[in-house]
């Protein structure tokens, strides 16, 4: 991660100040480095060393972070990780315009890899992910929308980059197509699991430990599987509570709403299913060779339902 980091800094300048300047903030900013770290993860599972993997891990993050730049904007958010988003430091113009610079120089660093495959996995990833966030905005404030929606959504917005990072780790070293599908099976499993329990989190977590506001999804009109399983699960006069304040964005209900996702056992049915596609990506990788890297990602799988941000 520390060469990854060597790569992001050194991708990252530029002659305009601006770019830089909000490039560097939100990187700054920490957050996980997951995808990332799951390209390295499974370039050593799979034996592969080459430099090319720091490459290809930056160009990962630069891609996230262009998503998040762009997220922030739509959703109107103030606060990630913590602190004040891009949007609120420096305004909606200069965070889609760094988005966009992120982006273009991610395809670059694409290029250093001369190989094909990369660029139509990145390329494909990228757009898939356009759409998903089309999609979600074509969702807001539908209540309707149902667990098989729900998961297209998350497996294209923010599963695809898992995906996409651990199928790159597998065309790096060069293996068969059957073991880079279960490679990526992993990515994607893993990515839709962490989705769900972020989404579980909105309801259930602590904001100074999320490093966001409690009940954003809600106030952005957005219909997660805890809302759609306690709409399920709910009496007829929750279930239409629950509704009209998908349909308004209304928070005022907040507290209200959170005591019906509990009640209902939403919070706990949507952790089960964060746990079914844990245990999917684990299952993806069971043929993968015995070793530290390996082991590091089945642990990952299981880590990741205890997660508290």
């Amino acid at each position: 991660m520390a060469e990854v980091d060597k790569v992001i800094a050194a991708r990252l300048q530029t002659a305009v100040p601006l770019v830089s300047q909000v490039s560097r903030y939100i990187i700054a900013a920490g957050g996980k480095r997951l995808r990332p770290a799951l390209l390295l993860l499974m370039s050593g599972a799979l034996g592969y060393r080459g430099a090319q993997r720091f490459n290809l891990a930056a160009v990962v993050e630069f891609i996230h972070t262009a998503t998040l730049l762009h997220d922030d904007v739509v959703d109107e958010s103030t606060l990630r990780r913590g602190r004040p988003t891009a949007n609120e430091s420096f305004g909606n113009a200069a965070s889609v315009l760094v988005g966009d610079f992120l982006y273009s120089r991610a395809f670059q660093m694409m290029l250093d890899a001369r190989d094909m495959r990369v660029m139509e996995i990145l390329a494909d990833a990228t757009n898939v992910i356009a759409e998903g966030e089309v999609l979600q905005l074509m969702n807001m404030g539908d209540a309707s929308l149902d667990e098989q929606a729900y998961l297209h959504v998350i497996r294209s917005k923010t599963a695809k980059l898992f995906e996409a990072s651990t199928r790159l780790a597998a065309v790096l070293a060069g293996v068969p197509r059957e073991v880079e599908d279960a490679c990526a099976l992993y990515g994607q499993a893993l990515g839709t699991a962490f989705q769900v329990v972020d989404d579980v989190l909105d309801y259930a977590g602590d904001a100074t430990e999320t490093g966001k506001n409690l009940g954003d999804d809600l106030r952005e009109g957005k219909t997660t599987l805890p809302l759609i399983f306690a709409m399920q699960r709910g009496r007829p006069e929750q279930s239409a509570l629950v509704r009209s304040a998908i349909e308004t964005g209304d928070v005022d209900k907040l507290p209200q709403l959170v005591a019906i996702v509990r009640e209902t056992g939403a919070l706990e049915a949507t952790r089960r299913s964060a746990a079914a596609e844990a245990q999917r990506a684990v299952d993806a990788i069971s043929g993968l060779p015995a070793n530290s890297h390996t082991k590091a990602l089945l642990q990952l799988a299981a880590q990741l339902l205890e997660r508290r941000a």
